[in-house]
């Protein structure tokens, strides 16, 4: 029965994604006035939209975002758009959007570059404002995930909170508590797709996890995926999707395994680095796929960086929301960060 439960669902994204297939044919010239539904992808010298299901690579600048509207002419080749020309761009205008921009601009009143690009880009997934010797460096150490793709950091921040809160209160508990403050974190990104994914993605397989078996947790995990596909067949091909995926999936399959390793270390910083190894175990394939680089001190880099991850996405929020509020104390609790993102700097320096 759960059997062809999941295999009606296989079917069914399927044929959404047939449905949705791109209607233009190659040769014809198009002019697309659309919305970025899916998060952009960042290159060299280049950046990656998709729109209506093609494929559209711009320059570089201006750097789009998602939830942009964008008009675009070009001639369709296949699924992508050839000799794309970028007509216009304006941001999102919804309140949500807004007060993200104003958190963002608290970020950069309050710390120097590349700090405060880095906050923006770990909490919110901004990158519109990064320096780009920064971005080779993240490139260049295997580290472009962490502000590329930032749903697959709220695994790690999920992560992090239920075993901090796990020293407190029992495991149910800490889950729940620890789910809520990912939806709170959601609210502040405007409810960025990404992070929406990898939200719903987190809670039921995390909250899977503590209610239920390992076995519960992988057919919750795999039935949430299929259910959004369902909804937005476009997403079997967004970088972010599948980054959020596969870093759950990693966390759910390896993390208490690498875990029960590490026991030489204290408890806040083993939970932190078995949640790091093993995401990382699950999404450097794809990484590799997707940017065409490896470094092979890659997964040494990412254990010494990606424990800052949580610690920078809490303060960020924390500090971005109270600095709408009142700026001076928010640019306070800011500063805490600074330690945090001076050792990420560091690191990217020292190996790039």
């Amino acid at each position: 029965m759960r059997f062809g439960f999941y295999a009606f669902l296989v079917l069914l994204v399927l044929f959404r994604i047939y449905v949705s297939r791109s209607i233009f044919k190659d040769g014809d010239k198009i002019r697309i006035t659309d919305k970025v539904v899916s998060e952009p992808l960042y290159f060299d010298s280049s950046q990656r939209i998709i729109l209506q299901n093609l494929k559209i690579y711009l320059p570089k600048y201006p750097v789009i975002s998602y939830a942009d509207n964008v008009v675009v002419e070009g001639v369709v080749d296949g699924d992508r758009l050839k000799n794309p020309r970028l007509i216009d761009v304006k941001e999102n205008t919804g309140f949500l959007y807004q007060f993200r921009g104003k958190v963002i601009e608290v970020y950069r009143k309050s710390l120097p570059e590349p700090h405060s690009s880095l906050v923006a880009g770990i909490t919110l997934g901004s990158k519109s404002s990064m320096p780009q010797d920064f971005w080779e460096g993240l490139r260049k150490t295997g580290t472009l995930h962490v502000v590329v793709a930032s749903g697959m950091n709220v695994t790690f921040v999920a992560k992090f909170l239920i075993e901090s809160l796990v020293l407190f209160i029992n495991r149910r508990r800490a889950v729940i508590v620890g789910l809520l403050g990912v939806w709170v974190y959601a609210l502040l990104s405007g409810f960025d797709a990404p992070i929406v994914r990898a939200s719903v993605m987190g809670s039921i397989a995390f909250g899977a996890g503590a209610f239920g078996r390992l076995s519960f947790a992988m057919n919750a995990l795999f039935l949430s995926a299929l259910i959004m596909l369902v909804a937005k067949p476009e997403w079997l091909v967004d970088t972010g999707f599948e980054l959020s995926f596969l870093a759950t999936l990693g966390l759910v399959l390896f993390e208490s395994k690498i875990r029960s390793k590490l026991d030489i270390f204290p408890r806040i910083f083993k939970e932190s680095l078995s949640a790091t190894l093993s995401a990382q175990i699950a999404v450097s394939p794809l990484l590799l796929f997707v940017f065409g680089y490896l470094n092979l001190l890659s997964p040494l880099i990412n254990v010494l960086i990606l424990w800052t991850v949580p610690a920078i996405m809490i303060i960020g929020a924390i500090g971005g929301i109270v600095g709408v509020i009142f700026e001076p104390l928010g640019q306070m609790v800011l500063m805490l960060a600074y330690p945090l993102t001076l050792w990420f700097t560091l690191i990217i320096d020292l190996f790039s």
